[in-house]
């Protein structure tokens, strides 16, 4: 398929660093959003973005332009009627995901490929609630999506070869790398690093180690870019604590019980980064 306009749903981090990277791929893209306060904060930042390539002579203030005419922005979902591919990256939560694919399987044309974000749930689920499971594919990028070069295409057990097809091409013209994945639990990457980072916190709440030492810990004795829990403050409490719920449920497994002290910090209101309080304050 040949894919020339992308509907991004969800303004939110990932949203707009998925936009940005296929704008500045040279596709037109509509970026969606329930709140128009979203989509503005979203353009915002990636206008942002593209001026510190700017200054670091990643780009010229010319391509910044081109990229940032390609991006649209609505709180119209219709308008996604013509998009030849649909990325959904908002709320990390199967029931509104089902839903929501239930939706843009109304909106979207025949011929539309929908892909999700999800960074853990079934993509058969998700695609199972559509009338298209075959044209259904998860589509999970890493945050800074600008930065990270992975992307994990996960296959439902009803994706067709050939929208697998289409989506490796369009990765790789995005300047990304895609990782062919069979739909599992959290996938690869965070099957494996979720868990890390949910014993980190266990260390951390039976005091072995305070956050800056079990952080340093990892920097420099496992050759780690980052510690496990800012990271986690990275990424976000409550998208942590949802994929460990995942796994957990999912698996049946106790090594995915979210740590205690995980939940109870999400309960509170401290999720990372985006609140200013998370394992680290951020003021």
């Amino acid at each position: 398929m040949d894919i020339k306009k992308v509907g991004v749903v969800g303004a939110g981090t990932m949203g707009n660093g998925i936009a940005q990277v296929f704008a500045v791929a040279g596709f037109e893209v509509l970026l969606t959003d329930i709140s128009a306060a979203a989509l503005e904060r979203a353009t915002n930042t990636i206008s942002g973005s593209l001026d510190r390539l700017i200054k670091k002579d990643k780009m010229t203030a010319d391509q910044k332009a081109a990229a940032m005419a390609r991006i649209s922005a609505t709180t119209e979902f219709g308008a996604l009627a013509d998009a030849d591919l649909l990325v959904e990256a908002a709320l990390e939560n199967e029931e509104f995901k089902v839903k929501l694919f239930g939706q843009l399987d109304g909106i979207a044309k025949p011929e539309a490929i929908l892909a999700s974000n999800t960074s853990s749930i079934s993509i058969s689920r998700i695609a199972a609630a559509t009338k298209r499971p075959e044209k259904v594919i998860g589509m999970h990028f890493f945050n800074p999506v600008p930065l990270l070069e992975l992307v994990e295409l996960v296959n439902g057990l009803r994706t067709a070869p050939e929208t697998y097809a289409s989506l490796e091409a369009v990765v790789r013209a995005i300047g990304k790398s895609p990782v062919k994945v069979r739909n599992s639990p959290g996938f690869v990457v965070n099957r494996m690093l979720c868990p890390m980072i949910n014993e980190a916190v266990f260390v951390l709440a039976e005091g072995v180690a305070s956050a800056e030492e079990i952080d340093a810990a990892m920097k420099l004795g496992a050759n780690h870019p980052i510690g496990p829990l800012a990271l986690c403050d990275l990424i976000g409490l409550d998208v942590q604590l949802a994929v460990m719920n995942v796994l957990h449920h999912s698996l049946r497994e106790s090594k995915y019980r979210p740590a205690p002290l995980l939940v109870e910090m999400v309960e509170a209101g401290y999720l990372g980064r985006k609140t200013k309080r998370g394992f680290y304050s951020y003021d």
